[in-house]
C-alpha cells in the first residue's frame, strides 16, 4: 500500500488543561475525500487545528508527505502544503474579495491554484471581486474562504463546517466544485454536520465522539445504524 499522505497516530490535544482528543488515529491518502463527522464538541474542529499547527501536538503524532510536522507553527504546516477553511470562514472584514484571496497566496507555493483559476472554480466571485468580502451572502463568503485557502497551493485542505449555515441548494453548488479541486491532485478533509452528505462525497469517513474515534470505514458501507450508534455512543 502506498504511504498516506496524512497520517495522524495516537494524537492528543489540549485546550489549557483541559483534554479534547485522546490518541486519535487516521490517515488521508493522495487524492481522497475523507469526511469527519460526530456531534458537537466531538473534537472535529480541535482535528483539524492541531493539524494545521493553531495547537500544539506531539512531533511524531502528525506526519505529512513522509515529514513529522506536529507541534510545528501554522505558517511552516501551511508552506509544506496544508490549508484549512476554518469555521466560521474568518475573512479579513477590512479587504475585498480579491484581496482576501490574494492574501491566501502568502505561502507561495507553486502549483496550478491563481487568481485566475479561483474565479474559473467559483464565476460569481469575479463578479464581486470589488467588494468588501463580509458582504457577500454566508454561500459566498465559504466561496472565498476555500478560494483563500486554494490560493497556498496545497496538497491537504481542510473544511471545517463546509455548510454550516448554508441553503441546500448553495451547499449542493459548493459539494458540486470539490471534484474540481480534487482533480488539480489536492487532497480533502471535511468536517460535516450532514452526514448523509458527508457519505456521498467522501470515499472514507471517521466519526468522532468525545474526542476519540469511534468508527472508521468505507463511506459506502458505513450504514446510519452504524453511524447513529458512534455518533452518541450506544
Amino acid at each position: 500500500m502506498p504511504e498516506p499522505l496524512l497520517r495522524v497516530r495516537n494524537l492528543e490535544a489540549f485546550h489549557g488543561d483541559f483534554q479534547a482528543l485522546f490518541g486519535v488515529s487516521l490517515e488521508i491518502g493522495e487524492g481522497e475525500v475523507v469526511a469527519i463527522v460526530g456531534a458537537n464538541g466531538a473534537g472535529k474542529s480541535t482535528l483539524f487545528r492541531t493539524i494545521a499547527g493553531q495547537l500544539a501536538a506531539r512531533r511524531d503524532a502528525v506526519t505529512f508527505a513522509g515529514e513529522a510536522i506536529g507541534g510545528l507553527r501554522a505558517h511552516e504546516i501551511a508552506r509544506r502544503g496544508i490549508a484549512l477553511v476554518p469555521e466560521g470562514r474568518r475573512l479579513f472584514r477590512s479587504l475585498s474579495v480579491e484581496e482576501n484571496l490574494l492574501m491566501g497566496g502568502e505561502a507561495r507555493r507553486e502549483g496550478a491554484w491563481s487568481l485566475r483559476r479561483v474565479f474559473g472554480l467559483f464565476p460569481v466571485l469575479h463578479e464581486r471581486r470589488r467588494q468588501p468580502a463580509t458582504e457577500l451572502s454566508g454561500g459566498q463568503q465559504q466561496m472565498v474562504a476555500i478560494g483563500r485557502a486554494l490560493m497556498s497551493n496545497p496538497k491537504l485542505l481542510l473544511c471545517d463546517e463546509i455548510s454550516l449555515g448554508l441553503a441546500p441548494v448553495v451547499v449542493r453548488d459548493i459539494y458540486a466544485r470539490l471534484p474540481d479541486i480534487v482533480a488539480e491532485g489536492t487532497s480533502l478533509a471535511i468536517v460535516e454536520q450532514d452526514i448523509v452528505q458527508a457519505l456521498a462525497a467522501s470515499r472514507r469517513v471517521y466519526c468522532l465522539q468525545e474526542g476519540r474515534v469511534a468508527l472508521a470505514g468505507e463511506s459506502a458501507d458505513v450504514t446510519r445504524e452504524k453511524i447513529a450508534a458512534a455518533y452518541f455512543g450506544v
